[in-house]
Parts: C-alpha cells; sequence; structure tokens
C-alpha cells in the first residue's frame, strides 16, 4: 500500500508541477450529464384504427416504451426498443399551454386492444459519466391513454369516464396547476394544458374499482371525461353510467348531455366524493381546461352578467346550479373527513339510516349500524346535503338543490376546513362564522332514470379490502341499474 501510495503520489506531484492541475481534479464532462425522459400523448382517448401521437422529450439517444392495460390482471400490449430520441425545449408557458413537442412515435391502436386504461412506460439507459459516476442509470415515466370500445355497448351496458379533468387540474408540471399549495412560488393557475406530462389518479381510486369489477365478471367500457363533452353519442347504448373517486371537474356540455341520459331513462351510479364541484371550461378542442375557481371575479364571463358557465363552484349563487341537482349531493354540505384536519378521530365508517331498501339487500345491516369503517370507506373529500332529523331518521330539506324524493340511506360526518370556505360569502356557516358541519351522504332519488352516490372519494377502499358491506352494495346497484 505504501509503495502505491508513493507512486500515486508521485505522479501527481509531476502533474501539479507541469500543469497545475491535480490528477484527481473532474472537469464538467468527465462526470453523468443530466438524464431523463417525459411524454405525452396528442388525445386523451381512442378507438381500434386511430392513431395514437407520442411526443416524447429526453436527454438519450434512445428510448424504449412498454404498453400496458390495467386492471385485475395487467397485459402487457406492445414493446418497443430502440426508438430515436430527441431533447426538446419546455417553454415557460408549458402548464397553460403545452410543450409543443414534435409527434416523435405513432401507434395506430389494433383491433383486439380492449376498452380501457393503458399505461406508457418510457425507459432510457445509459453507463453515467466519462471517467467518473460511471454508473447504470434508468430513467422511466409513466403516461396514459384510454381505448373506448370501437362499438358501444356491444361487450356491455356500463359506461365508466375516467376522472380525466381532475388528474390535469392537479397536475402540476411545468410550474402550475389548478391549486397554490404545489405550484411554483405557491401560485395558483387558472389554465391548464394536456399537451404536456401527466400521470394520472388512475391507480389511487379508480384502479381498485375496476380491477375489482373485473374479478366479478362485470364488462366496463372506458372513456374520458371530455368524450361526455365531445362524443356524447357514446352514452345512448348503455344502461349505465359510472363516476368513480374523485371525479371533481365538469364542464357544462358533460353536465348537459349526463342529465339528458338520465332523463331518458339512463342510470347513474356515483361512487365517487368532490363529484361535480367546479365547473370548467375546454378550449382548444379539449387540451386545455381554464377554471378560475375562488378567483371568479377575473374570469373574462364575470362583467358579461351571463354566469351560467363561470368557471367556479357549480354551487356559486352567481351559477345557480348546484351539482346537487343532478348528484343529489354536493361539497358544500359535505367536506372532509379523516383529512385536512377534519374528523382526523373519525372512523372513516357509515352509518346505516334505512337498512331495508333494496340498495342494502343482503347485506344484513340494521338501524345506526356502522359499516366500511375497517377501510374507511369514508375518508379525504366528501358530499352532503343539507338535511333534517325527522323520526330519528335524515330527510333532506331540498333547500340546497337536492332533488325531491332523494332519499339518504347513510351518512357519515364531514367538514371544510376554515381556509378552504372563507372566500365564498355563502357558504354555510355557523354563528361564529365558522363552516357548519355536514355529512358524507350515500342516498338515491330517481328522474326519468335512477341516480345513486356514495358521496365520498375513497368508497373503493372497500372493494380492494374486501369489506363484505361495500362489495354487496356494489353489487346491488351493478345488478340492478345495469339491467
Amino acid at each position: 500500500m505504501s509503495t502505491r501510495r508513493n507512486f500515486m503520489g508521485g505522479i501527481g506531484a509531476g502533474l501539479v508541477a507541469a500543469t497545475g492541475v491535480k490528477a484527481n481534479a473532474a472537469t464538467d464532462d468527465d462526470g453523468p450529464p443530466s438524464f431523463g425522459v417525459e411524454g405525452y400523448t396528442d388525445r386523451l382517448s381512442y378507438r381500434a384504427g386511430d392513431v395514437i401521437g407520442l411526443h416524447v422529450s429526453t436527454t438519450a439517444p434512445h428510448y424504449s416504451l412498454e404498453v400496458t392495460r390495467l386492471g385485475a390482471k395487467d397485459e402487457v400490449v406492445l414493446t418497443q426498443s430502440n426508438l430515436p430520441g430527441a431533447l426538446h425545449p419546455i417553454p415557460e408557458n408549458a402548464s397553460s399551454h403545452g410543450c409543443g413537442w414534435p409527434v416523435s412515435r405513432k401507434i395506430t391502436v389494433p383491433s383486439d386492444w380492449r376498452s380501457g386504461y393503458y399505461n406508457v412506460k418510457l425507459r432510457v439507459v445509459d453507463g453515467g459519466g466519462k471517467f467518473i459516476g460511471r454508473n447504470n442509470r434508468i430513467a422511466e415515466v409513466d403516461l396514459f391513454f384510454i381505448i373506448r370500445p370501437a362499438n358501444p355497448g356491444e361487450g356491455g351496458s356500463i359506461l365508466l369516464p375516467l376522472a380525466t379533468n381532475t388528474y390535469n387540474a392537479y397536475n402540476n408540471w411545468g410550474g402550475s396547476s389548478l391549486y397554490a399549495y404545489h405550484g411554483r412560488d405557491n401560485l395558483q393557475g387558472h389554465r391548464v394544458s394536456f399537451d404536456r406530462p401527466l400521470a394520472g389518479l388512475f391507480r389511487m381510486w379508480e384502479l381498485p374499482f375496476v380491477a375489482w369489477a373485473e374479478r366479478q365478471g362485470y364488462a366496463i367500457d372506458y372513456c374520458a371525461n371530455d368524450d361526455l363533452e365531445f362524443h356524447p353519442e357514446l352514452l345512448e347504448p348503455y344502461k349505465l353510467v359510472l363516476s368513480v373517486g374523485h371525479d371533481e371537474y365538469w364542464s357544462a356540455p358533460m353536465r348537459d348531455h349526463l342529465e339528458a341520459f338520465i332523463g331518458r331513462g339512463g342510470n347513474v351510479a356515483f361512487f365517487s366524493g368532490n363529484t361535480c364541484c367546479w365547473q370548467v371550461r375546454s378550449e382548444e378542442g379539449g387540451r386545455a381546461l381554464t377554471c378560475w375557481k375562488q378567483g371568479y371575479s377575473q374570469d373574462p364571463l364575470f362583467p358579461t352578467g351571463d354566469h351560467r358557465t363561470l368557471s367556479t363552484l357549480w354551487s356559486h349563487h352567481l351559477v345557480k346550479r348546484p351539482e346537487n341537482q343532478l348528484t343529489g349531493v354536493g361539497f358544500l354540505h359535505g367536506g372532509y373527513h379523516l383529512s385536512h384536519g377534519q374528523f382526523m378521530d373519525g372512523q372513516g365508517a357509515f352509518t346505516a339510516h334505512r337498512p331495508g331498501h333494496w340498495a342494502f339487500e343482503g347485506t344484513g345491516l340494521k338501524v345506526g349500524e356502522p359499516f366500511g369503517g375497517k377501510h374507511t370507506v369514508v375518508g379525504y373529500e366528501c358530499d352532503g346535503c343539507e338535511f333534517e332529523m325527522k323520526d330519528g331518521l335524515p330527510v333532506p330539506t331540498h333547500r340546497d338543490g337536492t332533488p325531491e324524493g332523494f332519499t339518504i340511506l347513510a351518512s357519515c360526518p364531514a367538514k371544510w376546513h376554515p381556509d378552504d370556505a372563507l372566500w365564498y360569502d355563502h357558504f354555510p356557516r355557523d354563528s361564529s362564522g365558522l363552516p357548519m358541519p355536514g355529512a358524507s351522504v350515500l342516498g338515491t332519488y330517481d328522474r326519468g332514470g335512477t341516480v345513486f352516490t356514495v358521496g365520498t372519494t375513497d368508497w373503493s377502499h372497500g372493494l380492494r379490502g374486501g369489506d363484505p358491506v361495500v362489495e354487496r352494495v356494489t353489487k346491488n346497484i351493478l345488478e340492478r341499474l345495469s339491467k
């Protein structure tokens, strides 16, 4: 060891004497360069025969991709490697107006790709630096697209529009989303583009639901939120339309078309919460969404006096179209449970009020009995309605837009955080000016078709965990409303 140390020291001393540079000093070119890959698709949904335009930017000369349909069993449907890569600039306004990257790969949708959510994994590999940091590096990223049915309704009577508007609203790639808490400099955006990398939220709520449904043998067709707006004819063949998880952002055409579907006798089941809370306006043919939210007075529509599509709460007094009119419940009389500091000691369980209803058939529930707590099916964000107690049972007042005939089957306490509510001068408040306690409300009503709601984002947690009551209620709904 001493001989080797002296030898290296001698070489180093000679280099310093001759050049003034230490032998082990690394230059910028010696170490590993920046390394990564990202991408997005040119549309949200496709069907057989359509061409998927894949926009990829990478530091590597080549990348690979793997396309997998996610469900009860993941199915790899396509792998490609050694695809030519190129690095593209990121515009300053990428969050709001997109990246503008060129199409790097085109994929024609085969006829045997069944309807579903398809994850695209992009991957690049290199050996690190030239002289130092010589590691085998792998960079991966996920994006997605949706396959609509080639022949709607041919394989089943249930359609699930995925909550893609909400995916985009929370996406802060490029620096901004429709939220301030994770935006650059804590600034909130009012426009979000789909033409930028978007991982989605499918795995959090919708995947547990569809994985369970597929294991039970239910055939479900898929589409994107904006298909309800731009392809309303897609609804026609179906008996039942689903909303699952966190389906928060809706455009007026989306809602118009679904309400018309219900009026014609179609059924809808909202296995979701915070549903249809904010009104958005689609732009660029659906490639961008605008929503001014709390800053509604800055919306260009505000000074016009035409507030029907003002991009703020659907339940805002200027819009005059509370989501209760569609779902039976709304976020103003719901709020948080086991989140945002509200009811953090809660049980995450519903209390049954009317266990004799057909939705509870076969559950064995009794009045006042809790269910779903083991898997906290009531959690995160919840929807409810204004109600009063009569003969020990909750009955809607209908003052908040909840339709006549709406029946409250179960409930769980929920409440808004004051910071989220104080901006809205018509928010339901107590005598101290703080938000009134609300509830997550599970219930149903009929108006042409039947509408059922669970009033919580986390219902699918019970399906993932195998909760027997949650499973039976879900089966009762799917069986009755899809026939």
